[in-house]
């Protein structure tokens, strides 16, 4: 049983964790805004992110299990997770980065929907209403016009479909694996991807010295984040950790704030609010049951 001093910790590590991946689109959105175009960006993040990972599995002496993190699955993980990726940095140009995550935010409510439907495992109607309250703070983010929705507010929903298959692959990668060893993987098959989409339709921008600190440093964050994701869960009980995964949102919110000089107008701003009210109301759920079945008698 965790004590509240390492949930405490488990806190901090997750608050960190989300912060950092924020700090790592903001650097690659300032990127995308000067002119560089998005698949590039992701194949010199990945250049630096392969990097980082790949330092802090050697100083944390993790180096053997990288040959394990080569299966199959963590392999077929690492695709959809590239997919994803792909469609989020071509939405993240194209659209607010409060919006973007906002949306990205539905994968969780993705997720219980895919296992409900592939696995057939029951959810029950007060978790089928949540997610529904989710899809509605969705449309709301993305408002659609008479048009339909706009092409980066559809990639941002396919990027979020696709972390939702990513998790569904993950639960067959064996828990032997490190998971920065998994993250490694993952992130060589981002730089693969993103080397050869950037080869087909894009035509190079040479990037300056600015563009080039700015993508350090979000393979540098996006590293951190992992770590710090990874850290969280081994820190505090999950149910207390899982909650706070949703403070994406808020830092996502300060940064369009603070670096972009924009807030997401009243209408995305209570669509931002019922996705994380959603996605927070059914982890506390699911962890009120736990708690329940962990007292019923044998």
């Amino acid at each position: 049983m965790t004590s509240p001093i390492s949930n405490a910790r488990g806190i901090a590590a997750m608050l960190f964790a989300t912060a950092s991946y924020v700090v790592c689109d903001t650097f690659m959105k300032l990127v995308t805004e000067d002119g560089v175009l998005p698949f590039e960006v992701l194949f010199l993040r990945g250049i630096f992110a392969v990097t980082c990972c790949a330092g802090l599995l050697l100083a944390l002496g993790q180096w053997r299990g990288i040959g394990r993190a080569f299966s199959k699955a963590s392999l077929l993980r690492a695709g959809f997770e590239t997919a994803s990726v792909l469609c989020y940095i071509v939405a993240l140009a194209g659209m607010g980065i409060a919006d973007a995550i906002a949306i990205i935010q539905t994968a969780p409510l993705l997720f219980i929907l895919l296992i409900a439907t592939l696995g057939r495992e029951r959810i029950g109607m007060v978790r089928i209403g949540l997610i529904a309250a989710g899809f509605v703070g969705a449309l709301l983010v993305a408002q659609p016009d008479a048009s339909g929705f706009t092409p980066a507010a559809l990639l941002a929903f396919a990027a979020a479909l696709g972390l939702a298959i990513r998790d569904i692959a993950g639960r067959a990668v064996s828990s032997a694996i490190p998971a920065l060893a998994a993250t490694l993987v993952t992130n060589i098959v981002v730089l693969v991807a993103s080397g050869v989409g950037m080869a087909l339709t894009e035509a190079v921008v040479m990037p300056n010295g600015q563009h080039l600190l700015y993508l350090l440093a979000s393979g540098f964050f996006v590293t951190l984040g992992h770590y710090g994701v990874f850290m969280a869960y081994r820190l505090g009980a999950p149910g207390v950790i899982a909650p706070f995964f949703y403070s994406f949102a808020v830092w996502a919110v300060l940064s369009g704030l603070i670096v972009f000089g924009n807030l997401p107008n009243p209408l995305a701003l209570v669509g931002i609010a019922a996705i994380v009210a959603s996605g927070l109301a059914i982890v506390l759920l699911d962890r009120q049951k736990a708690r329940e079945l962990a007292t019923v008698p044998e």
